[in-house]
């Protein structure tokens, strides 16, 4: 299946490792130009070159920090003047670390939502008035199966990703005249870094080992296991492309059919 992403151009955020890593290299895969980031120079730097050892994509890389209104800015006009106006926007910060309500401070509820919630409406702000202007314009947000069912130990992921969400909802109506689309990609149980710090701070809890805690883990899932990264990535790239150009305001799952949910 033809995508049609060549010579789109991509920002992909926080794309040195896991789901968004996995997203870059889907999209260059299909042929998309690609803007990554990150904070850690060197993990970046790994990924710019897997990215070039298995595309002709034209990528760029840059350090980042999406909390900071200021380098969001910088990465919006580099992005430009590497690339061009910007067709493909994917949201992505990592995830809240975990907590509980008693536990979490004022100071960590801001820290959160400015990461999580605000990463994502400033950088829609910077891109979106170019792709208003070619009528066609990409917005991904990837968010959490939170969304659709919280998660125990995961306090801040399940409020500020809401928020999120409905701010997706919103902007899709606002600018589906605009021949734009704007979705959420809501993981579960995937392999990244995060996946492994959350069974690390299950174990500490509960004094079970880390394989207990992936084994219950995998068998409250219908599929018995844990998703890979890659499980994901391939619905971004389908979202970006123009085979899903009537389809927006949507929070999809992929989660092995663990979310007890319709919607």
């Amino acid at each position: 299946m033809d995508l049609k992403l060549k010579n789109k151009n991509a920002l992909v955020c926080a794309s040195s490792e896991g789901l968004g890593k996995a997203a870059a290299i889907e999209l260059a895969k299909e042929g998309a130009n690609l803007m990554i980031c990150s904070r850690n120079e060197k993990k970046l730097t790994e990924t710019f070159d897997a990215i070039k050892e298995i595309s002709d994509s034209k990528v760029s890389m840059m350090m980042a920090d999406l909390s900071d209104s200021e380098d969001l800015d910088k990465l919006h006009k580099t992005s430009v003047l590497e690339l061009g106006p910007i067709d493909i926007l994917v949201n992505n910060a990592g995830g809240p670390p975990p907590s509980t309500f008693g536990n979490t401070t004022d100071d960590q509820w801001e820290s959160a939502f400015n990461l999580t919630m605000m990463s994502s409406v400033r950088l829609s702000r910077l891109v979106l008035p170019q792709m208003k202007e070619n009528n066609w314009g990409r917005i991904i947000n990837i968010s959490s199966v939170s969304v659709k069912t919280p998660v125990n130990g995961l306090f801040l992921s399940n409020s500020i990703r809401m928020g999120v969400l409905g701010w997706s909802k919103a902007l899709s109506d606002e600018v589906a005249a605009s021949g734009i689309t704007v979705n959420s990609v809501c993981p579960g149980s995937t392999r990244t870094k995060r996946i492994t710090d959350i069974f690390d701070a299950q174990s500490k809890a509960t004094g079970k080992s880390v394989d207990e805690i992936e084994a219950a883990a995998s068998a409250s899932i219908p599929m018995q296991k844990i998703g890979e990264p890659e499980d994901l990535a391939a619905l971004i790239a389908f979202l970006a492309s123009e085979r899903a150009s009537y389809m927006t305001g949507l929070a999809i799952q992929v989660d092995g059919g663990s979310a007890r949910t319709f919607t």
